[in-house]
């Protein structure tokens, strides 16, 4: 099972919002491949306020390396969209 980091990750994307490579504890990583790609909103049906206009949180699983000739690891990359932020969780470790 994956450890949660919890630590900001910065995230490079295409226009389209699909990630091309991220900066994680000083490294700089190159996405290889998208696995999933999945879009969450909050349980508004347990609220009284209208349904978002907009998704909440973003989530990517990407492999990636931090070097041409190194492993790839897999990774869920998390957007807040929001906050405007970036989280990241490993994934096989």
């Amino acid at each position: 099972m994956g450890r949660v980091y919890g630590d900001p990750v910065e995230v490079h994307t295409r226009q389209d919002g699909r990630p091309v490579r991220f900066a994680w504890r000083g490294r700089l990583y190159a996405v290889r491949a998208v696995q999933e790609h999945w879009i969450v909103n909050r349980a508004w049906w347990r609220e009284s306020v209208p349904v978002p206009a907009h998704p909440e949180l973003e989530f990517w699983r990407v492999e990636a390396s931090p070097g041409q000739d190194q492993p790839t690891g897999i990774y869920e990359l998390r957007r807040d969209i929001a906050a405007g932020t970036w989280t990241l969780r490993r994934i096989d470790d």
